[in-house]
């Protein structure tokens, strides 16, 4: 497979993210599986991943250059242009190659007419670069790339850390396990990866975290196959220890799938809690299975709706609850860079209704005294804090807990403060996260 090869490949998967609306994750694991060269699989990954990450400046890049817009069925070679456009700003591609590799795709999508024109267009951009960049990053969503009611949404959100945020969400993100404690420790784990030459660090706040120097295929680092470990980011990792699961609780994940929260409630009362594991999507139950089995855990798996639990385990009130909320996920657009794309601003008002839903749901099935951790992976305070505030008035029996690690009073760095702890991307080399914990009154 050519380098040339390998630029269509990520092209096709970039049109069906950006034109077909498809999630990048599936369609990234459908294109690389065509690759059988690691190099050439890493180039085509980055190339997907970067293009999509600076998608919005590389199209206003792109209008700067074009004398009018192409017509819909030239879509394709839209996105070529914003891929060549990425190769020269991003990558240590020679330019030269950039710009002849990328004019190449034209005879692979049956466009020979439009060589000149994709060469011409990235030429030009060659020769007045920093013109045209310098006009287009003057508007802030071009700037940081990310959609103008989200860029609007943390400048107003976060008037003091919204630059900050937008540009941790440009950055990959670090390859960070959680080290499976029934089996290893963290520093034995560090040593067989520095065995075989990989290099792993601590992590800052979550006790289980190691953070890998670079990514690597996981299934061939020690201990894998024996379940010695789990890939789950520091801030999700934090959710088990602030619930601080018991070995006599009776536990409830609510929205288990994929099944890493699920199965860290389980290492850390050593498999001895009774927990149940409700999913709504079925589809996604398969690989909860194979997480516990990988990792020699046992849960009680349902398919269900955690909206309405009134026939699922009708005799169980729960010791403590997980609610890992269906959420808008924009604290993980480092991961998942298509969240820019697919994630729209009336999309908010449906989930914070959903999340309200499951909330009073779950809430009537924990035993008085009991706790309920509620976690999205959302920086918007729609779907967090103000959520929570509102379900605090409302509720009676709610208050606020006390946030602990270890026995120990968390201390993060929160952003906007109670209730609950919101968390930054990027802050310790996290995604972004919101944690509220409550109590239900006796």
């Amino acid at each position: 497979m050519t380098t040339t090869d390998s630029r269509f490949i990520a092209l096709k998967i970039c049109l069906t993210v950006i034109d077909q609306g498809r999630s990048l994750s599936q369609s990234l694991n459908e294109g690389l599986a065509q690759f059988k060269d690691r190099r050439e699989r890493a180039f085509a990954q980055n190339l997907v991943l970067g293009t999509l990450r600076w998608q919005l400046r590389l199209e206003a890049i792109r209008e700067q250059l074009l004398s009018k817009p192409l017509k819909a069925k030239d879509a394709d070679l839209n996105q070529l242009i914003c891929i060549g456009l990425y190769q020269i700003l991003y990558m240590d591609t020679p330019e030269h190659a950039a710009v002849s590799e990328t004019v190449q795709l034209t005879g692979r999508l049956k466009k020979p007419w439009a060589k000149a024109l994709i060469n011409g267009v990235l030429r030009n951009f060659l020769r007045d670069q920093d013109k045209i960049c310098t006009e287009v990053d003057k508007k802030p969503a071009y700037c940081y790339s990310h959609p103008q009611w989200f860029t609007k949404a943390m400048r107003q959100s976060y008037p003091n850390d919204w630059q900050a945020i937008l540009t941790a969400n440009n950055q990959p993100a670090p390859l960070t396990l959680r080290v499976n404690p029934v089996q290893q420790t963290p520093e034995n784990l560090i040593q067989q990866l520095s065995d075989v030459g990989i290099s792993a660090t601590r992590h800052a706040y979550a006790p289980q975290g190691i953070i890998l120097a670079q990514s690597t295929d996981i299934t061939r680092l020690p201990t894998y196959e024996t379940g010695g470990f789990s890939v789950q980011d520091g801030a999700a990792q934090l959710a088990a220890h602030l619930l601080n699961p018991q070995p006599h609780d009776t536990l409830l994940d609510a929205c288990a799938a994929p099944g890493g929260k699920t199965t860290h409630l389980l290492e850390l009362t050593h498999n001895q809690a009774q927990v149940y594991a409700l999913e709504k999507d079925p589809g996604r139950i398969e690989r909860l299975t194979d997480n516990l089995h990988r990792l020699n855990l046992h849960a009680e798996i349902a398919a269900g709706d955690a909206a309405d639990l009134t026939e699922l385990w009708p005799d169980i009130q729960f010791d403590k609850i997980l609610l890992d909320a269906p959420c808008s996920a924009t604290g993980i657009i480092r991961r998942h860079p298509d969240i820019k794309w697919h994630r729209t601003l009336e999309d908010i008002s449906a989930l914070t209704h959903l999340q309200a839903q499951i909330l009073k749901s779950v809430w009537s099935r924990l035993k008085p005294g009991g706790q309920l951790l509620y976690a999205t992976c959302s920086v918007l305070p729609q779907e967090n804090r103000l959520q929570m505030t509102q379900f605090l008035a409302e509720t009676e029996d709610a208050t606020e807990a006390p946030y602990r690690i270890n026995q120990h009073p968390i201390t993060l760095s929160t952003g906007l403060g109670a209730p609950g702890l919101q968390l930054l991307p990027g802050l310790a080399d996290m995604d972004g996260f919101y944690y509220c914990l409550l109590q239900k009154d006796v």
